[in-house]
């Protein structure tokens, strides 16, 4: 019986052959996935690029406004309904001056889209008061004199507010760390620190906040 030809490859025909190989399995999951993805795509409804009406829950009342896709939330809150408080400063999220609640946790307002805040509880600097009275930590800010131009306040409020809010009894610590997105280019942080103290401790002297076991005020 005769031998079986022997068949020759070198180490370069070899990896020639693999790298052909894996490259064609790479091009073929990435044409499986594409297809994927676009008719994952294709089942998400398109909006845009025209205005469109959306309706936000805003400080316990719901509004109808017509926007762009494109609206941000802080676009939207100071030009379609006035609410000027939330400011606008660096408009790429790096200052937090925009700080606005969306369900109850603090959110950049610059970089939130108007239409994905829909169906979401938003609170800003505006509906923190109860009519003409202050909500401790505004009051607080006036008392210590913890700001100067302003522009930050309303942004360091909702963050040392939402502080107050998951932590009654907060340290010198968690303060800092609660606005420590927050940019004053005027330097009022000590004073913002010994506001937020402060309503924490009138709050614990006032018995509206119980101390856990070990923790002194």
């Amino acid at each position: 019986m005769a031998d079986a030809p022997k068949i020759e490859v070198s180490r370069r025909g070899f990896l020639k052959g693999a790298g052909v190989t894996a490259a064609s399995t790479v091009i073929e999951s990435a044409k499986a996935f594409g297809r994927e993805a676009n008719s994952a795509l294709q089942s998400v409804p398109t909006v845009g690029p025209g205005p469109l009406p959306i309706k936000l829950h805003i400080n316990g009342e719901e509004h109808i406004v017509t926007v762009e896709p494109r609206y941000t939330l802080a676009e939207t809150l100071r030009d379609n309904l006035g609410l000027t408080g939330t400011k606008v400063v660096c408009d790429r999220g790096s200052c937090s001056a925009c700080t606005v609640w969306i369900d109850k946790v603090p959110a950049l307002a610059c970089m939130t889209l108007s239409v994905d805040a829909v169906g979401r509880e938003i609170t800003t600097i505006e509906g923190l008061s109860h009519g003409d009275t202050m909500h401790p930590v505004q009051a607080a800010f006036v008392k210590h004199d913890a700001m100067q131009c302003g522009f930050c306040t309303p942004g360091m409020v909702m963050s040392c507010a939402a502080l107050l809010e998951r932590n009654p009894n907060p340290s010198l610590a968690d303060v800092k760390h609660a606005v420590s997105g927050n940019l004053c280019r005027c330097g009022t942080y000590p004073k913002v620190f010994a506001a937020t103290l402060d309503v924490a401790q009138h709050r614990v002297a006032s018995g509206l906040v119980t101390l856990s076991a070990g923790r002194e005020a």
